[in-house]
């Protein structure tokens, strides 16, 4: 039964509609950033090593907002090292600096930004006065139009995010990787599609894909239950049905995959239930550059034992460079 379900995964195109304006949308936001500064703050973190300095760096993005970020440089200096971002699930935030000191210790500067408004430090300022904020911030701005939603404003802050660690005078800017599960996953994916210098994405069950999809499943039980009560609250006839899908084509991260210049490695539990498989690998197949899968059929929405391992060398082979 796996096995003809991965055949069909495999083959699964998704059910949205990309706008026939959809790169020229992106195009034109990413254009906000043109003469965006990369200036940002630094100050130092309380965090014992031996490997890494620790430090919050924090930014302004384009409207206005402060945005931050954990950043980890390897002790020392005359060396130049591949740079590493992180994004993190939904509604939490960045973590520990603990966990991110193994990437330290193998030669990485690590940036792990926290989403704006979410479980970290980074602010979130609204564009959005109509509409509900509850259960969650897909539906956000939606009854505005693409302008006005919630995740086009973090899909352009971690295009900053990443141009700013490419900045960094100890980083390699042709060896930039990021990495993420879920929200994480997903934003990793967009960053990549919107900053195409990135060279390799590892993305962990990639939430944020295929809305009409999710609202044919289990919707109430799933990563993608706010969908269900904004039609519960909003519009319990369906009027706006359409248009509600509609708006969020442009921020449906499948649309974004063709974008992607990066390789790309992503790991899928064929169980799960949360950010179900096929929204994923609507993403997935439409992925164009050089990317692979790993499967693991008995696992669900949660940490995936030996991955980790065995994609190591993904983004550790590259040689760091002296200067």
């Amino acid at each position: 039964m796996i096995q003809e379900s991965l055949e069909k995964l495999l083959q699964y195109e998704g059910r949205g509609q990309k706008p026939h304006d959809f790169d020229a949308f992106w195009d034109k936001e990413l254009s906000k950033l043109e003469n965006l500064s990369l200036d940002y703050q630094l100050e130092r973190a309380a965090v014992a090593s031996n490997v890494a300095d620790c430090y919050i760096l924090t930014f302004t993005s384009f409207d206005g907002t402060r945005i931050s970020c954990q950043l980890l440089k390897p002790k020392g200096k005359g060396v130049i090292f591949p740079g590493l971002l992180q994004f993190h699930g939904y509604h939490v935030n960045s973590g520990d600096f603990s966990e991110k000191i193994g990437w330290v210790a193998e030669g990485f500067v690590v940036m792990a930004m926290d989403c704006r408004g979410q479980g970290g430090k980074s602010e979130n300022i609204e564009s959005s006065t109509v509409g509900t904020a509850l259960r969650g911030l897909i539906i956000r701005g939606i009854e505005e139009g693409p302008e006005a939603l919630y995740f086009k404003r973090v899909f352009l802050d971690t295009v900053i995010a990443s141009r700013i660690l490419m900045s960094l005078g100890e980083v390699d800017e042709e060896s930039i990787f990021v990495q993420g599960a879920s929200q994480g996953g997903a934003l990793a994916l967009v960053c990549a599609a919107l900053e195409p210098r990135i060279k390799r994405v590892f993305t962990t069950h990639p939430y944020l894909s295929d809305y009409r999809r999710a609202f044919e499943l289990d919707i109430k039980n799933s990563a993608y239950e706010e969908l269900f009560y904004w039609f519960r609250f909003r519009d319990p006839l369906h009027e706006n049905e359409e248009n509600f899908f509609r708006t969020l084509e442009y921020i449906d991260v499948q649309h974004f995959a063709p974008r992607i210049k990066a390789e790309v490695i992503m790991a899928t539990g064929l169980d799960d239930e949360i950010c179900f498989p096929s929204t994923q690998f609507a993403v997935f197949n439409k992925i164009t550059s050089p990317k692979d899968v790993i499967l693991l059929p008995e696992y669900g929405h949660e940490y995936y034992p030996k991955v980790a391992d065995k994609v190591r060398g993904f983004f550790i082979h590259n040689e760091m460079k002296a200067f």
